[in-house]
């Protein structure tokens, strides 16, 4: 489990003790999650800054009126932006508990999830944030042309922000990090529910109002891996054939969201349909031979 997994962790578990009406002790809660008694003092007077929680006797607990505020999704919600969510099968406090317990958390091993450095542009992140809240439009540069957005949402796919917006009546994304000269118009919109939902339902950072059905046939030395996670967007497993292959139906908004996976899984996943995309994809490969 890597560093900011558990700081999630013991922060979401941290915000339970808190609305359950206990009052915490710096030295007793650094005891129990294995770090200093600087850290947890970070935990409370920093990164749950944005509680009302009071000392009093050296003990913090939350104001009178904000006990019970909290609700099990409010929880829920905090540790979907703190990035652990899906990593466990449940977030109750029995399982976070363990979890953080040292004798069973040695049993966690999470790799690959690299979390993107943004302390540089927080300014430009809060003021996306107000003009996503206020429905302001926004202007700024990416590479190298002038942009003026409806931003709809600040998404983190896999460690990284996007912002996902209208421009010209498009649905796009583009990279936080990549955003220049960020500034906030008076001019407001309206927000329309459709594209909320796309955006909402989408499963991966290419969003488009259009979705091309996409049919693929997978190799049996493979479908395991298929059949485990979710490897597509919208991936839909059709039919097992006799010899253990996978038809699998899929969704996507650009066709190089999908070329890109198959050109990983070749020669192992075959596009079937549609076959203007299978053309495009073997006549890739014929100039790639050819080079």
């Amino acid at each position: 489990m890597n560093k900011h997994d558990k700081v999630a962790i013991r922060l979401a578990l941290i915000l339970n003790k808190l609305n359950s009406t206990q009052k915490l002790d710096v030295e007793e809660l650094a005891q129990e999650f294995g770090v200093t008694k600087r850290t947890i003092q970070r935990d409370l007077n920093q990164r749950l800054d944005f509680l009302p929680l009071k000392k009093e006797n050296n003990l913090y607990s939350l104001e009178e009126y904000y006990l019970g505020k909290l609700n099990v999704q409010d929880i829920s919600n905090f540790a979907t932006i703190c990035g652990i969510k899906e990593l466990f099968p449940t977030l109750d406090t029995t399982f976070l508990s363990r979890v953080l317990d040292e004798s069973v958390n040695q049993a966690y091993l999470i790799k690959g999830q690299n979390y993107e450095d943004i302390s540089s542009k927080t300014v430009e992140f809060e003021m996306l944030q107000d003009s996503i809240l206020q429905q302001k439009i926004v202007v700024f540069r990416y590479n190298e042309k002038q942009r003026e957005i409806r931003p709809y949402r600040l998404v983190n796919i896999k460690g990284i922000w996007y912002l996902v917006g209208i421009e010209a009546k498009e649905l796009k994304t583009f990279s936080f990090k990549k955003i220049i000269d960020l500034k906030l118009q008076n001019a407001t919109f309206e927000k329309q529910e459709d594209i909320e939902q796309i955006i909402v339902d989408g499963q991966t950072l290419w969003f488009s109002q259009k979705k091309i059905e996409v049919v693929l046939k997978v190799n049996a030395k493979v479908a395991y891996s298929f059949k485990r996670r979710t490897i597509l967007p919208y991936q839909k497993i059709v039919k097992e054939l006799h010899n253990h292959d996978l038809l699998i139906e899929t969704q996507v908004s650009f066709e190089e969201e999908i070329l890109k996976l198959v050109r990983y899984w070749i020669p192992n996943v075959e596009i079937i349909s549609p076959n203007s995309l299978k053309k495009k994809l073997y006549n890739e490969l014929l100039e790639y031979v050819k080079a």
